[in-house]
C-alpha cells in the first residue's frame, strides 16, 4: 500500500514555523497561503519575535502553541533547522515540510546533516519533504502550503523545480487543466519522488501524475510505481544526454546513455516522457480527455491543402500513420462532400466549409464511421467563422451559426464512437472551439502539437509493454569473469555457444585442436575489443594454419592465454549484440541490436529494462531500423527471430541475477534461419 501521507495532505492542524511580515521571505509567501483557509483547521504562525504576523498573533515557538501540531512547515535560516525539526517532533508533528536550504546540495557535510534529520524523522515515525523544497499544496483538502497557489483540477505535479511548477500552471490555464497536489520535491531525504507518485495514484481526484525530475533516486522503483499507478503518467526530466559510463568497456556500456536508460524506463512502465514543458501540457491535454485509439491510422482532415499536408507530416513524425482510403471510406466522404473535395487521406473540403460549415461534422463523422481511421487529426481554419462573428455581416453571422451547430454535432460523433479527436485551429480561443475543449476534445493552436498529443492517445504499442519485470534473486556472485568463466556462466543458463578450449601453449592448442574438427577460430584473451587488436582469426582450415595463426599472433600481441573454437556457419545468418549495463539508478538495462564489428558505426540499438522476457525480446528486434534483414532480404532467408528471442532472455536474466556484474555483453550473437549460437561474449565486475 506504500506510506501513509494523510498527514502530510490532510493534516488536523498546521503551523508555519518561520512566518513573517517581510515580503522577501519565503515564510510571508507559506504563511500568507496558508491563511486561505483558516475555517479547515487551525493554521499557527510562529516567529521567534513573537508579535503579529499578517495580522494574527505569532507564538515564539512551537511549544508555546500548547497543543499537538500534526505539520510543521519549516523556513528558518539553515544552523537552527535540526532543532526546528526536534521541537516539531516533540510537539507531535507527523509530517514536515523542510524548506531550509544547506543539505545535500552543499556536499558531503551537508549530506550527512541531512541524513542525520530523516533518521530522527523516520525513527520518530513521521515524515519529511525536503528540505530544500518551495512546499506542497492540495486543493482537494485546502492545504496550501506553497508560495503560489494552483488552479484546482485533476494533475498532481510532483516537480524539482519552483519555477517550471509555475510555467506549467500558466501554460495548462489555456486548456482549463489544474491541479489536484502540488508538491516541490527538494532533497528527498525522507519522503521520495516514489512515495508521492504511489500515493497519487491512490488519490481519487489526481486524474494524471505530472514530474519534473532530474533525480529520480531509484529509479527502477520509480518505473514500477508509474507502472502501477493506473493512471497516466507524464514525465518531464533534464540531463539525459550524458553517458551513463564513460569507461565502459564493451560496446554496451559505451552506447547505453541516461537518456536511453530513462526512455527505456518510460516505455517499459507506459510513461509519457516529454522534452519540454509545452509538451508536457500538450500530453496532459490530450490524456484529459481520457479517449484512447486502438491503433495509429489517422485521419487528417482540413480546409485547406497546406495545413493537411503539412498535418499529415506532424502526424508520421509523431510515428502516426496516414494510410490511403479503401473506397468505401472514400464513397462515404463523396457522399457528403462536393466534387472538387479530397478524399484520400488527408480529406480537404476544398472550399465547402464556407457555404456549408456543418459539412466540418458531416467529415468528421464519416471519418470516426470509418472502420480505416484509429483517430482524426483536424487541422485549419475551423473556429474562425464564430471568432469573425458580426464582423462578416449577416452571411457571416450565418457563418458563424453554422459553425455552433457544426461544433455540437462533432461533439456527438466524438461522443458516440469513442475514438479520439484532436484539433489544430487558427483560433483556438473562439467560442466553437471552446465548445470542443468543454467536451474534452483538445485543441491546440500549432500542428506539431495536435499530432503530438494524438500519439499519446495511441494504446497500440502501450497493449505490448510489459510493465517493469521484477529482478530475479541474486545468484552466487562470478567467481571468474574471464572469457571462459563468462562462457561457462552462460551456457549453464542454455546459452548455446560453439565447442571452444582455453590453451597457452602449442602443445595444448594441438591438444584442443583433436576435441573437435575444424575449421577454427583462434583468440587472444584478456584483451580489449579483440577484433580491433587482430586478436581474432577466422576460418583456419586445419592443424598446421591453426598453429601458425597462433605463433603469428602470440608474437605481435603476448596474450596470456588464448581461445580454440569450432568455427560457426556464417552463411544465412545475422549477427546481432545483446548487452546488459547496470545503471546506478534504473539497474540492469538490455540493449538490443545490429551486432559484429560494426556495432558502434551503426549504432542500431533498443533498450528495455532487464530481465527482458521472450515476448518483449521479439518486440525489440522488430524495432530495429534494420528489422528488415530479420525476414530476409535479396533472396536470404528469414532467421529464427524467436529462438534469439528466447536467447536475449537467458542472458538478461542471467545479467539481472548478478548485481555484481557491471555490464554483459554477448557479440555477435549469430541468428540463423535454423538457430541461434553465441560466438563471444564478455563480462565486467562493477
Amino acid at each position: 500500500m506504500g506510506r501513509d501521507l494523510t498527514a502530510l495532505f490532510d493534516p488536523k492542524s498546521v503551523a508555519v514555523l518561520g512566518a513573517s511580515d517581510d515580503p522577501a521571505k519565503y515564510g510571508h509567501a507559506v504563511a500568507a497561503q496558508a491563511l486561505r483557509a483558516p475555517d479547515r483547521r487551525p493554521v499557527h504562525l510562529v516567529n521567534r519575535r513573537g508579535g503579529t504576523v499578517l495580522g494574527r498573533t505569532a507564538a515564539t515557538s512551537l511549544t508555546e502553541i500548547g497543543e499537538p501540531v500534526d505539520l510543521v512547515v519549516i523556513s528558518v535560516p539553515g544552523p537552527g533547522f535540526e532543532a526546528a525539526v526536534d521541537d516539531a517532533l516533540t510537539c507531535g508533528a507527523r509530517a514536515i515540510v523542510g524548506i531550509t536550504a544547506g543539505f545535500a546540495e552543499t556536499g558531503a557535510a551537508g549530506l550527512a546533516r541531512q541524513r542525520a534529520v530523516a533518521d530522527r524523522v523516520q525513527a520518530a515515525g513521521a515524515v519529511l519533504v525536503g528540505p530544500n523544497c518551495l512546499g506542497i499544496a492540495d486543493n482537494t483538502t485546502e492545504l496550501y502550503l506553497a508560495s503560489d497557489s494552483f488552479a484546482p483540477g485533476g494533475i498532481a505535479l510532483l516537480s524539482q523545480s519552483g519555477n517550471l511548477a509555475l510555467e506549467l500552471q500558466l501554460r495548462c490555464a489555456p486548456h482549463g487543466l489544474g491541479f489536484s497536489r502540488f508538491v516541490s520535491l527538494g532533497n528527498q531525504a525522507d519522503v521520495t519522488l516514489v512515495d508521492l507518485v504511489e500515493d497519487c495514484a491512490r488519490h481519487d481526484d489526481t486524474r494524471a501524475i505530472a514530474v519534473y525530475a532530474e533525480d529520480f533516486g531509484e529509479g527502477r522503483a520509480f518505473a514500477e510505481a508509474a507502472a502501477a499507478a493506473g493512471k497516466p503518467v507524464v514525465l518531464l526530466t533534464a540531463g539525459r544526454g550524458s553517458a551513463s559510463a564513460r569507461s565502459a568497456q564493451s560496446h554496451t556500456g559505451a552506447l547505453t546513455t541516461s537518456a536511453d536508460v530513462v526512455a527505456a524506463a518510460c516505455r517499459d512502465a507506459g510513461v509519457e516522457l516529454v522534452a519540454t514543458p509545452r509538451e508536457m501540457v500538450v500530453v496532459l491535454a490530450a490524456l484529459a480527455g481520457a479517449r484512447r485509439s486502438a491503433g495509429r491510422r489517422t485521419a487528417v482532415f482540413t480546409d485547406g491543402g497546406g495545413h493537411g499536408v503539412i498535418a499529415a507530416d506532424a502526424a508520421e513524425a509523431a510515428a502516426l500513420s496516414v494510410p490511403e482510403f479503401g473506397p468505401d471510406t472514400q464513397a462515404r466522404l463523396k457522399s457528403v462532400l462536393w466534387e472538387q473535395s479530397a478524399v484520400g487521406n488527408p480529406v480537404d473540403l476544398a472550399g465547402m466549409g464556407e457555404q456549408n460549415p456543418r459539412s466540418y461534422a458531416d467529415t468528421v463523422g464519416g471519418l470516426m464511421a470509418s472502420e480505416e481511421v484509429d483517430a482524426v487529426l483536424m487541422t485549419g481554419y475551423f473556429g474562425g467563422y464564430a471568432a469573425a462573428g458580426s464582423g462578416l455581416g449577416g452571411g457571416g453571422m450565418a457563418l458563424a451559426e453554422g459553425e455552433r451547430e457544426a461544433a455540437h454535432e462533432i461533439v456527438a460523433h466524438r461522443t458516440s464512437t469513442g475514438k479520439p479527436l484532436v484539433v489544430q485551429s487558427m483560433y483556438p480561443q473562439s467560442p466553437t472551439c471552446r465548445t470542443l475543449s468543454a467536451a474534452g476534445i483538445p485543441v491546440f493552436d500549432a500542428t506539431e502539437d495536435a499530432a503530438r498529443a494524438l500519439a499519446a492517445l495511441t494504446t497500440e504499442e502501450r497493449l505490448d509493454r510489459p510493465g517493469v519485470a521484477a529482478l530475479p534473486p541474486a545468484a552466487d556472485p562470478l567467481r571468474d569473469p574471464g572469457y571462459h568463466g563468462v562462457r561457462a556462466l552462460l551456457t549453464e543458463a542454455g546459452v548455446p555457444f560453439p565447442p571452444a578450449r582455453e590453451i597457452s601453449t602449442e602443445a595444448e592448442l594441438l591438444a584442443a585442436a583433436e576435441e573437435f574438427n575444424g575449421p577454427y577460430v583462434l583468440k587472444a584473451l584478456h584483451v580489449l575489443h579483440k577484433s580491433d587488436a587482430g586478436g581474432v582469426a577466422l576460418r583456419l582450415d586445419g592443424t598446421e594454419q591453426l598453429l601458425d595463426a597462433y605463433r603469428t599472433m602470440h608474437a605481435r600481441l603476448g596474450a596470456p592465454s588464448y581461445s580454440v573454437e569450432a568455427m560457426a556457419d556464417l552463411s544465412d545468418g545475422l549477427e546481432l549484440i545483446v548487452g546488459v549495463n547496470r545503471d546506478p539508478r534504473f539497474g540492469p538495462v538490455a540493449m538490443v541490436g545490429l551486432g559484429g564489428v560494426l556495432t558502434e558505426t551503426l549504432r542500431d540499438v533498443a533498450f528495455s529494462l532487464a530481465p527482458v522476457p521472450a515476448s518483449r525480446a521479439v518486440h525489440l528486434l522488430w524495432s530495429l531500423r534494420s528489422s528488415a534483414l530479420l525476414g530476409g532480404v535479396r533472396g536470404r532467408p528469414a532467421v529464427d527471430v524467436a529462438a534469439a528471442a528466447d536467447v536475449i532472455a537467458r542472458i538478461t536474466d542471467v545479467a539481472a541475477a548478478h548485481p555484481e556484474i557491471a555490464e554483459l555483453e554477448v557479440n555477435p550473437l549469430l541468428v540463423r534461419p535454423d538457430g541461434v549460437l553465441a560466438l563471444d561474449s564478455r563480462a565486467v565486475l562493477g
